[in-house]
């Protein structure tokens, strides 16, 4: 496998499972990467689902920012990154910028912060490059339907958009997952 594998698509089109699959086949320790905040019943059965689908021996950090403090944490020893979600760390990071004000941010206010949420994601895959571990990422290819109605979500899916083209153009290896069927497109 390649140094960054980025797995994209649909919601429930099986990709946290394909990527969970490659990560079972790289040989040593998985460090998995869990950006979800369980904030109601929902979020937290499927993080539980995801907990039980997991070997017991990985290795997990919960958090969405400063991912590369991952790399210089002495009791963290692995070989795999499995980083799952990109779209979930991108609206963490969105509402810590914004808080529930997207109404009024201005365009000024919004390029800041994709700049910032850009930053910090460029941030983590320029220490996954000097690591040369296996970073497999996910992410939820959002840009397909109509536009959103609200404001807040167009800002989403433009940033989310732009994250992972900047993703793709620096991953080895990309794969689209439909209906549980992974295509390679890169």
């Amino acid at each position: 496998m390649k140094n960054i594998v980025l797995i994209t698509g649909g919601a429930r089109s099986g990709k946290s499972t394909y990527a969970e699959k490659l990560a079972k086949e790289e040989k040593g320790e998985v460090l998995y990467i869990a950006t979800s905040i369980p904030f109601d019943d929902e979020m937290k059965d499927r993080v539980k689902k995801h907990k039980q689908r997991r070997p017991a021996n990985w290795r997990t950090f919960e958090g969405y920012k400063n991912l590369k403090q991952v790399f210089y944490n002495e009791d963290m020893h692995f070989d795999t990154i499995l980083l799952d979600c990109i779209t979930i760390m991108v609206t963490n990071l969105m509402f810590d910028s914004a808080g529930d004000n997207f109404d009024d941010l201005n365009n000024e206010e919004i390029d800041t912060m994709e700049s910032e949420i850009l930053l910090e994601v460029s941030d983590f895959i320029s220490e996954v490059e000097k690591s040369a571990k296996t970073t497999i990422i996910v992410t939820n290819e959002i840009g397909s339907g109509i536009v959103p109605e609200y404001k807040m979500a167009r800002v989403f899916r433009d940033i989310a958009g732009r994250v992972n083209q900047y993703i793709a153009s620096r991953a080895q290896e990309v794969h689209l997952v439909v209906c549980g069927i992974p295509i390679k497109i890169k």
